[in-house]
């Protein structure tokens, strides 16, 4: 779907992202864009998506490799993306749009070997609770710590990790890391 071709669209309902995103080429290809900053040609993207698949360098990629996933992005997904509003492309040239710099919220990505946050942050919680609850039936000593010393550590426990998932969750978005999710 060229520039000139392209329809208006209303903006994707939550499900329709998610159905977008379903699709590990499509990832891809929002991760390669956003890395590149720039145009990319519809070679090169389908050379780093097959590259990807196959987890090889580019320059191990077969013909029939590249041509396979080239096809699919021309045939299938490319157009998917361009009628979401997602991507612009105009013959060889695949750009990202507006709207696709707003899709990280939609990807919550876990590095390998840790936990989701929302599980962490019930953990805190569950931790938090029986604290506070000791100090006030006075399980917890308060001799050392006074109660509102107490409060503050759960309160510096809850801040510190908010910035540790801030952190994290713009260093995993897509285009950010090497590997796309």
């Amino acid at each position: 779907m060229s520039l000139t071709d392209q329809r208006k669209y209303t903006r994707p309902e939550k499900d329709e992202l998610y159905d977008l995103l379903s699709n590990h080429r499509r990832r891809y290809v929002i991760h390669f864009c956003k890395q590149a900053d720039e145009p990319v040609s519809l070679s090169d993207l389908a050379e780093k998506v097959a590259a990807r698949e196959q987890d090889k360098p580019v320059a191990e990629l077969t013909s029939a490799e590249r041509k396979r996933v080239y096809t699919s992005l021309q045939q299938t997904h490319l157009d998917r993306l361009a009628e979401a509003g997602m991507v612009h492309y105009d013959g060889d040239e695949i750009e990202l749009t507006e709207d696709a710099t707003e899709l990280d919220v939609y990807l919550d990505v876990v590095p390998e070997g840790s936990i989701p946050w929302g599980v962490y942050y019930f953990g805190v919680s569950v931790l938090s609770a029986v604290v506070l609850g000791g100090v006030w039936v006075g399980f917890v000593p308060t001799e050392t710590v006074p109660e509102l010393g107490w409060a503050a550590i759960v309160l510096l426990i809850f801040f510190v990790s908010s910035v540790a998932q801030v952190l994290q969750n713009r260093q995993y978005r897509l285009g950010n890391i090497d590997d796309p999710p």
